[in-house]
């Protein structure tokens, strides 16, 4: 049964129970505590904690989830992947226990040919929670147990097993519940009897039921937490693995080789002419490839790109380790072209969105693995030096300073400086690695977090959240009496705040737009009772709660009525900017063409930037043209309207949405024009475009792999931009006297001119460097069995005296020659120390020579054995210097 199968056949079976069937969230969701959706439950946690309603009382979906904390590992064992499929089911206070197991065993066992799994229940094994474990469960989850035992399951076959096994929460406070796994007996083939006690390898996993139960308040580890409450409604979530029923149903030994899997290790087999099967490191590189081919497919299609902080980097890494492995498999072509539409036909079924990102994937793809080979072949280069510098220095492990160096400065992945390293058996101080990039983390995240000024953990908020969300009145009102419904200080709930502090104020109802899809927050006061309170930002830091940053100028307390008023200057001038913004994207799509999507956005009154995928540069006339079409689109004055309708409807109108973004089941579509630019969206607009006034587009550039950046200038802002350059073009018409449409020509004659100057005065200084020359040759004297010709050359320096050393060199090349010249200013001077390749043969390195010399001069340098360069601040030791280098000759005679 083909792994798109039985995922459709878990979805039509829980259908069939009334389940409304969710589509796959992105892997981009937005939640702060996750780089990606690891888990099928991800979209569903805010209504399993309660903070939001849940628009369903059942529901059912496949999860797209990536995993990448243990990438090291993948291939290496055939357990490890990054991108998986979650198939679950979930009830928000619905139905329980007795049905999630009569179900499951339903669904599992019902012969194929009937709609389902079809495995023998006598393979089937499952676990619950065991006797003495919880307090509330002292001899285990009884209910559970009864209920297997009732569908089936003979007693000898279900096993009570401890809370690290049989109890699930999420790591941090909120719902938690004993759990109970199904497995499948894989045979003795595979391992020894007993059950999942004995041998989880034999005894497959493929089933994970959830029974939430009760509120978390605090926990320190799987089987060590704390428990505030029962749950106001118990829910069920539970998690199958997609991959591991396929290779079960499938009768194949790992997920590598299964039907989603196995067809690109087939491929890369194939492009490297290895057997899979034949040799253990090679089966290991082909089912890197296979995994993170797919991983990153999946992560591009859902809008990622690559990049050097965090999800772009996570796809970079994935990608640079394909690249790696295929040429550690013998393949130095560019291999992406060819794996990636393999996976591409393999997952289309499930996920169509791989079909129309193709074009978008595919350019970041290729852009990236040419990016990479070049990084690869310098990285090498940088690599091999620090080795050998390592050995040469009676090491055998490469400092974390030079591993991070590689990482952070030359964009070389830690992963492949260990893999390489290794290689050459180093080991790497992977601590110290660790260490330093921890330390540039916590400088980041502390500067958002001061940026934002939000508290770090969410549970204050989500308290608050949970007596209700914050509903915006400011689509229609600006101006709202309103109350105190919660204030935040220092992280923590309160109930009263003093004069000075500076808080998170909830309200009942604000006209506040909170910053989101891009567009900054509003502007405006809070009046108290004998005070107002400017609003410094607006934020949403869980769904459905907005809070609002002040500095206190009286006590605030919970309760209070306040008055809510946005500064509607600030407002219009952000509605200008959002609707400029959707101006752009759509003359994009328009000029550019299809691929050009949405990949960020940031605007604020006057200004906006818009993030797009792209695999090349604008070029002058196509962004004069994007600018002049949003101009025609302004002074057409289309109307701006928004509408409510189901996401699905939206969806098929062609509305545009931001990739990770989660929408709800009704959406706002914002429309201008009818067709010419639809999307979702719940920023503020203006009622037509001609109330933007003027754009202005101020440049593009590139902000990473495959993504391009253009910003803009609004309404006035643009005008006055405009001004400042119209005034610069008369003061410069004024000071060469021409018209303005004579400028560009005077311009480029004057800058023609300065380049043959320049060219003249080279040519005169090229001449007198050359004069210089046969008086050197001719100061040549013995020093030991060398050569040397030293001198001080006045006025000559840096890259002058370069040319100099090496005129003289190429004269003196048959001999054992060493060249020593110092030139520069009193207070800078310059040192070249130069070698010819019979006085290397001798043992002359110019390197070790110029540091034994620049102590007279002050200075420091260094480099290679044919040529080394320094510089000082004294040029009263030169003679001294000069004599070291003698000196250091004849030592070595």
């Amino acid at each position: 049964m083909r792994t798109a199968e039985i995922g459709q056949r878990f979805l039509d079976f829980f259908e069939s129970k009334g389940h409304a069937v969710v589509p796959s969230a992105s892997l981009l969701y937005n939640d702060p505590t996750l780089l990606f959706v690891n888990a099928g439950m991800v979209p569903f946690k805010h209504y399993l904690m309660g903070v939001e309603p849940s628009p369903w009382k059942r529901a059912t979906s496949i999860q797209k989830c990536v995993r990448t904390l243990d990438i090291e590992e993948v291939g290496k064992t055939t357990r490890h992947g990054t991108f998986f499929q979650m198939l679950g089911n979930f009830s928000f206070g619905d139905y329980f226990k007795h049905e999630a197991i009569t179900w499951a065993w339903e669904l599992v066992t019902t012969p194929q040919d009937r709609g389902g799994f079809g495995f023998d229940p006598a393979d089937i094994w499952v676990t619950v929670l065991g006797p003495g474990f919880h307090p509330d469960y002292p001899e285990g989850d009884i209910e559970a147990r009864r209920t297997w035992l009732e569908v089936g399951v003979p007693a000898d076959h279900i096993q009570g097993r401890s809370l690290k096994d049989n109890y699930w929460h999420m790591g941090v406070p909120g719902p938690g519940g004993p759990c109970s796994e199904i497995y499948i007996d894989r045979g003795p083939e595979y391992g020894v009897e007993g059950g999942p006690e004995a041998d989880e390898d034999r005894y497959l996993e493929i089933w994970n039921l959830v029974f939430e139960t009760e509120d978390l308040s605090a926990v320190r580890a799987k089987d060590d937490f704390d428990i505030a409450s029962p749950l106001r409604s118990l829910n069920i979530d539970t998690g199958a693995g997609l991959e591991r029923i396929a290779l079960l149903l499938q009768g194949v030994g790992n997920m590598y080789e299964t039907d989603q899997v196995y067809p690109v290790i087939a491929k890369a087999a194939e492009m490297s002419g290895k057997r899979y099967g034949a040799d253990h490191d090679d089966d290991v590189r082909m089912r890197v490839v296979a995994d993170h081919v797919r991983s990153s497919l999946m992560l591009m299609t859902d809008g990622v790109t690559p990049g050097n902080e965090a999800r772009g980097y996570v796809l970079r890494r994935l990608l640079r380790r394909v690249v790696r492995a295929m040429r550690l498999l013998g393949v130095d072509r560019p291999v992406l072209p060819e794996l990636l539409p393999i996976s591409r036909d393999l997952m289309a079924d499930t996920y169509p969105d791989v079909l129309t990102q193709w074009d978008r994937v595919i350019g970041a793809a290729t852009a990236e693995e040419e990016t990479f080979r070049r990084t690869l072949t310098s990285g090498t280069t940088m690599l091999d030096d620090a080795v050998t510098r390592t050995r040469a220095a009676g090491s055998s492990t490469l400092s974390g300073q030079k591993a991070f160096q590689l990482h952070d400065t030359y964009g070389f992945p830690i992963d492949l400086t260990l893999e390489m390293a290794a290689e050459q058996g180093l080991d790497v101080d992977r601590a110290g690695f660790d260490a330093l990039m921890a330390e540039q983390k916590e400088r980041a995240k502390a500067d958002a977090r001061a940026k934002k000024g939000l508290t770090t953990s969410t549970e204050a908020y989500t308290e608050l959240r949970a007596k209700g969300e914050t509903p915006f009145l400011g689509y229609t009102d600006l101006s709202v009496p309103t109350s105190v419904t919660g204030i935040i200080a220092d992280g923590r709930s309160v109930t009263s705040a003093p004069t000075g502090s500076v808080v998170e104020v909830v309200l009942a109802e604000t006209p506040f737009y909170a910053e989101m899809g891009g567009q900054d927050s509003d502007t405006g006061v809070i009046r108290a009772s004998g005070f107002d309170l400017d609003v410094l930002d607006v934020q949403r830091p869980v769904p459905g709660l907005v809070v609002h940053k002040v500095r206190l100028d009286g006590d605030l307390a919970v309760g209070d009525q306040v008055q809510a008023d946005v500064d509607p200057a600030n407002r219009f001038g952000a509605c200008q900017a959002h609707t400029a913004t959707h101006v752009i994207h759509a003359a994009l799509r328009e000029l550019v063409g299809p691929t050009a999507t949405q990949a960020g956005s940031y605007n604020k009154p006057g200004y906006l930037r818009f993030d797009f995928s792209a695999r090349q540069g604008l070029s002058d006339e196509l962004r004069r043209e994007i600018e002049e079409r949003c101009n025609e689109a302004i002074h057409d004055d289309f109307e701006v309207t928004d509408t409510q309708m189901p996401l699905e409807q939206a969806k098929a109108m062609g509305a545009m949405a931001m990739f990770g973004e989660k929408y709800p089941p009704i959406v706002r579509m914002v429309e201008l024009n009818g067709p010419w630019s639809r999307e979702l969206c719940g920023g503020t607009h203006v009622p037509t475009t001609g109330r933007i006034g003027l754009l202005n587009l101020l440049g593009e550039q590139s902000i990473g792999s495959g993504t391009r950046r253009v910003e803009a200038l609004v309404s006035t802002d643009a005008f006055h931009q405009m001004a400042a350059e119209r005034a610069l073009v008369n003061e410069l018409t004024g000071i060469l006297k021409v018209q303005p449409d004579q400028l560009t020509d005077r311009v480029t004659k004057l800058v023609a001119d300065l380049k043959e100057a320049d060219r003249r005065m080279a040519a005169v200084r090229s001449k007198e460097l050359l004069g210089h020359v046969d008086p050197l040759v001719s100061s040549l004297a013995p020093a030991g069995s060398f050569d040397l010709i030293a001198g001080t050359v006045a006025g000559v320096s840096g890259a002058d005296l370069r040319k100099l050393a090496t005129e003289v060199r190429a004269r003196v090349s048959e001999r054992p020659a060493v060249i020593a010249l110092i030139g520069g200013e009193t207070a800078k001077p310059a040192i070249i120390v130069a070698t010819t390749e019979s006085a290397r043969a001798k043992g002359a390195r110019a390197g070790a020579l110029l540091r034994a010399a620049v102590a007279p001069i002050n200075g420091r340098g260094g480099g290679k054995d044919d040529m080394a360069q320094g510089a000082g601040s004294d040029l009263s030791g030169a003679d001294a210097a000069l004599k070291l280098v003698a000196a250091e000759l004849s030592a070595q005679n």
